[in-house]
């Protein structure tokens, strides 16, 4: 039980190994706020499907680019939370207008 009374030397609550990773935590940052943006606007309303659509498309691939480069079993939970959020939000937003609903052809 020793491992409970260590302190946290690296101050970020997603390195377990005791080292800092900046980029794996910006990727994780990026998903996060991309997905729920995705997420919140294709539920707010159908006419936001642009923002879901674009945020959601955008949080797909910085999320599965930062499952490739995570280190750590918290920064993978986060990101797979990321993608989950930016995948719905991206279906639905496909499913109320697309990526170009509107502004390409007719």
């Amino acid at each position: 039980m020793a491992q409970v009374l260590r302190p946290n030397t690296t101050g970020s609550l997603l390195a377990t190994d005791g080292k800092a990773h900046p980029v794996q935590d910006t990727f994780l940052l990026v998903t996060l706020v991309l997905g729920v943006t995705a997420f919140v606007t294709a539920l707010v309303s159908h006419d936001l499907h642009l923002i879901s659509s674009w945020a959601g498309l955008v949080g797909i691939f910085t999320g599965a680019y930062g499952q490739y480069i995570s280190v750590t079993t918290r920064q993978r939970f986060g990101l797979i939370l990321g993608l989950g959020a930016a995948a719905i939000g991206f279906f639905l937003g496909m499913a109320h207008g697309g990526l170009f609903g509107g502004l390409v052809g007719s």
